[in-house]
């Protein structure tokens, strides 16, 4: 099959979990804003994130283990699988020493036990679904995509608007939402036959952390750089403010739908084409037509931003300020175009196992992230942590885009890259400052951004007709 018709196949079925997940998650973020206030809103997304910096350190990062050689021939699903779990299992009984500590912190506290929970039952779940990815059920693993953010939703209903649990709702909600996905992969994809203490490997388990081992403090560095400055604006503004910071992130991840469904695919097809004569000229078409939709889709959200921010946020209780999210929203977009170039250009780190090298290059990201927090947010407040996680994300692109090349060799066209860039900053600068004639300025500044971009999606889609398998 022509590998372009394949990675397009298979972001389609992706695609598919990705649109419904995230239309059913945009209700949540309305239901949220609805039926909390901005500090319960507030401390929820700390949870929430809190889960998502912990996986890494529990699970030593094994999901991309899984995926890396779980694809590979050359190695036993059965071990794979079994050594994954033995290390989860590590992990979770080492992540209990330090429940004292986390109990001490002023933002988990209250919420301890719950966490650990939350954070038990995300990580199994993200092991069984990366495994059942690689194991090639691509259907299998969108549909359980779909099944546990509906499953979010009802529990949500219950506890959040039937029972006005709050906080507490909101984990319970992830717990269960993650458990019922578990039983579920492990039942349809028969996966206990992959899981047995006779097919444990010591060696393999050695060989999968010396690849996954260098990935916990990048993924920790990139938590740093995508969420860090959640607490720097709760610290030095307050929780309002962060509440309403955390919903202006909501739109951008938008452009997480277009990515994620793509990045899913796209990880495969590097994997399995990781040694053909053209996998650069591969990269090459593929990061061409990809960066293209990205800066198409970032234009559309910018100028969509201030409708779409109403959407999802209540315009019927004065008390409450989450439309003045639509204020950050257009910096937030700007850097999740760059946080999804970097993100496809990991797939060569992972493809070749040089994982040092994505490590090396998250820590310009954070520490970027880290200064600018501290320099700018005392001086414009929110603002300034939206354009330091902008800043960080531009930086790190720009250290990857060299480095990524010395493995796997493809062109890149900066001239068009630089235009993009400036074409989006300029359409943020005009969603922010709302000049007179703005609305006019960005349709304008939006038709031409399809205009300049059209001919690297034509030349993409001429492949997927061609009917030569390269």
């Amino acid at each position: 099959m022509n590998k372009y018709k394949k990675l397009l196949g298979n972001t389609l079925v992706f695609g598919v979990g990705q649109v419904l997940s995230k239309l059913i998650g945009f209700f949540l973020v309305a239901l949220y804003t609805h039926f909390m206030t901005e500090t319960e809103y507030s401390r929820s997304d700390v949870i929430y994130q809190s889960i998502n910096v912990l996986l890494p350190l529990v699970t030593f990062q094994m999901s991309d283990a899984v995926i890396r050689f779980g694809m590979d021939k050359e190695y036993d699903p059965r071990k794979v699988f079994t050594c994954a779990n033995a290390a989860l299992l590590l992990g979770m009984t080492l992540f209990m020493l330090f429940t004292p500590l986390v109990a001490s912190t002023k933002a988990l506290g209250e919420y301890t036990f719950l966490l650990f929970v939350a954070c038990y039952f995300s990580c199994f779940r993200q092991i069984t679904s990366q495994f059942v990815r690689a194991r090639g059920y691509v259907k299998l693993f969108m549909a359980d995509g779909v099944v546990a953010v509906v499953n979010q939703l009802i529990f949500n209903l219950i506890f959040i608007a039937a029972l006005r649990m709050g906080v507490t709702g909101y984990v319970l909600s992830i717990i269960l939402s993650d458990a019922i996905s578990m039983v579920w992969l492990y039942i349809l994809a028969g996966l206990g036959r992959f899981s047995d203490t006779r097919f444990f490997s010591f060696s393999l388990l050695k060989e999968m952390l010396r690849f996954s081992a260098p990935l916990i403090p990048t993924y920790i560095l990139w938590w740093i750089t995508s969420a860090s400055d959640r607490f720097f604006v709760i610290e030095m503004v307050g929780d309002t403010e962060n509440g309403i910071y955390s919903v202006a992130y909501k739109l951008p991840t938008l452009l997480m739908l277009v990515t994620t469904m793509f990045y899913q695919a796209w990880q495969m097809s590097s994997i399995e084409e990781r040694n053909s004569r053209g996998i650069g000229k591969f990269y090459e078409t593929v990061f061409g037509a990809y960066s293209s939709l990205i800066f198409m889709a970032a234009a559309g959200i910018i100028l969509l931003v201030k409708p779409l921010t109403a959407v999802i946020t209540p315009q019927d209780d004065p008390s409450k300020h989450f439309d003045l999210a639509y204020l950050y929203t257009p910096i937030l977009v700007v850097s999740m175009v760059f946080q999804c170039f970097c993100q496809f250009l990991s797939s060569v780190y992972t493809t070749k196992k040089k994982s040092l090298n994505s490590l090396y290059t998250a820590i310009v990201a954070a520490a970027a992230n880290i200064i600018l927090n501290f320099a700018l947010i005392p001086r414009i407040e929110v603002y300034g942590a939206a354009i330091a996680t902008a800043f960080s994300y531009f930086a790190c692109f720009g250290v990857r885009v060299f480095d990524v090349r010395k493995l796997i060799y493809f062109k890149v066209n900066f001239l068009r890259l630089i235009v993009n860039t400036v074409l989006i900053t300029a359409m943020c600068v005009i969603a922010v400052k709302e000049p007179p004639h703005c609305i006019v300025t960005q349709v304008l500044l939006f038709v031409f951004s399809l205009a300049f971009n059209f001919g690297a999606i034509i030349k993409t889609v001429k492949r997927l007709l061609s009917r030569r398998s390269a």
